[in-house]
């Protein structure tokens, strides 16, 4: 997860009433009008807070008829959470997966061939970490690549690309959304 969508995510928590409309979601659906009255507010108000949690993905929506029923999107709201948790540690993992230069170095020189290509894909996370990291070197940071882009990057170092595009995404060195690829900040990586 990126630190913008985390920063996102918070931003549209730091408001008392979405976080009483999350409350009450959590309890099941209900439609704009029962939570105006619930809450004791204009349904104007809680169209403007459905509105910054649908943005952040909170809420799922479902039409019956002319009536719009909101619920809370669990899944979501656990992950983003969860996201700062991950800022700048990548969990004990990232401490057991710690490599010296002198590791790196030879892992790399073992995995890859002189003109850059990669022999094999490594089993160990250890190794499998310090081979994506080398990876993505040729990306920039801010840019957003379309997924055949990424394709045709990968495909210079290994033919499986859709494994690597996979594990790119899973160790968190990038983020994909709407088949768009970004790298993420240094500090969501596995290994840095």
């Amino acid at each position: 997860m990126q630190l913008s969508k985390i920063v996102e995510f918070h931003k549209a928590l730091g408001d008392l009433t979405r976080i009483r409309i999350i409350a009450l979601l959590k309890q099941g659906p209900l439609n704009g009008q029962a939570i105006a009255e619930t809450l004791g507010l204009k349904p104007p108000t809680i169209t403007h807070h459905m509105t910054k949690l649908r943005e952040v993905g909170l809420i799922k929506e479902r039409r019956d008829k002319n009536t719009i029923y909101f619920s809370l999107n669990t899944k979501i709201l656990e992950m983003s959470a969860k996201g700062v948790l991950s800022v700048g540690t990548g969990g004990d993992a990232k401490m057991e997966m710690s490599v010296t230069e002198e590791e790196r170095s030879a892992i790399i020189n073992n995995f890859f061939t002189k003109d850059g290509k990669l022999k094999n894909y490594p089993a160990q996370r250890k190794k499998k970490l310090v081979v994506l990291a080398h990876i993505i070197k040729g990306l920039e940071f801010g840019k957003v690549y379309q997924e055949k882009e990424i394709n045709e990057y990968l495909k210079h170092y290994h033919e499986d690309y859709a494994t690597l595009r996979r594990e790119l995404i899973m160790c968190q060195y990038m983020y994909r959304e709407n088949n768009k690829y970004e790298l993420n900040p240094v500090e969501l990586w596995w290994l840095s």
